[in-house]
């Protein structure tokens, strides 16, 4: 056997913002996979490290700066073998730029993801509801991207985006789940009254609230940042794979 027989196609992910979200993608990586053996599923690498300082903090300059962390967690990736690389959290993207300029290997954007799997369920305009960190919100993150492709964006009042938002995206971090839910849940049916013909849960820990299986009886398309950013991968490796 050859040194070169190992290498190949492998999708790095920069994780630990936070670290169940990180594990969680893995896991959807692998369930999205349509794949009849394990040798078929995408060859992945996984850098997860929960010591890279808040990014809402570090933005506002309330906190130390995440982004040298993260570049190097990025060409730690590039130097295990990664041809691409993901980062399952929508607020790392507000320093996408920085990014991509510092590898050679492309980042898939997560909101590029998350406008593709909104196509892929049927809503190609109309309005959007968007649930996510303050910090993602008051930077425009999604709502340029989406404008700019013919969706309306709605978001929740602050008092709302506090409580159904920032609320149990904390509780997300503390692994309580079921006390994240509920909040989450009325934030979706608020802005279903609003006129909402998807939500975005555009933080990687709102999506660990809402169970699979519970989603279908909230009765509105939810697109889900981390299943988006998996699919996303997985179009990349299939593509790839034919080249």
């Amino acid at each position: 056997m050859t040194e070169q027989q190992f290498e190949g196609r492998f999708l790095g992910v920069l994780g630990g913002m936070g670290p169940m979200a990180s594990a969680v993608f893995m896991a959807r990586l692998t369930a999205l996979k349509s794949a009849c053996t394990e040798q078929e599923h995408v060859p992945a690498i996984l850098w997860s490290d929960p010591r890279i300082p808040g990014r809402p903090e570090g933005y506002a300059k309330r906190g130390p700066d995440p982004l040298p962390w993260m570049l190097n967690g990025l060409r730690r990736l590039e130097q295990a073998g990664a041809r691409a690389i993901v980062i399952p959290c929508n607020t790392a993207h507000l320093w996408y730029e920085d990014m991509a300029t510092a590898v050679s290997a492309p980042i898939l954007h997560i909101v590029d993801a998350v406008v593709a799997d909104l196509c892929r369920q049927g809503v190609t305009a109309g309005r959007v509801g968007i649930m996510a960190t303050e910090t993602t919100l008051k930077l425009g993150l999604y709502q340029r991207q989406l404008e700019a492709r013919g969706y309306d964006c709605l978001v929740l009042d602050a008092h709302s985006r506090a409580r159904c938002c920032a609320a149990p995206i904390a509780l997300v971090k503390e692994n309580r789940f079921e006390d994240a839910l509920g909040p989450v849940a009325d934030g979706i049916t608020m802005l279903k009254r609003q006129g909402a013909q998807a939500v975005v849960l555009a933080c990687t820990e709102l999506p660990l609230a809402i169970p699979l299986a519970q989603r279908a009886d909230l009765g509105i398309v939810v697109s889900d940042s981390i299943d988006a950013l998996a699919l996303a991968a997985i179009d990349w490796y299939e593509k790839e794979s034919r080249t």
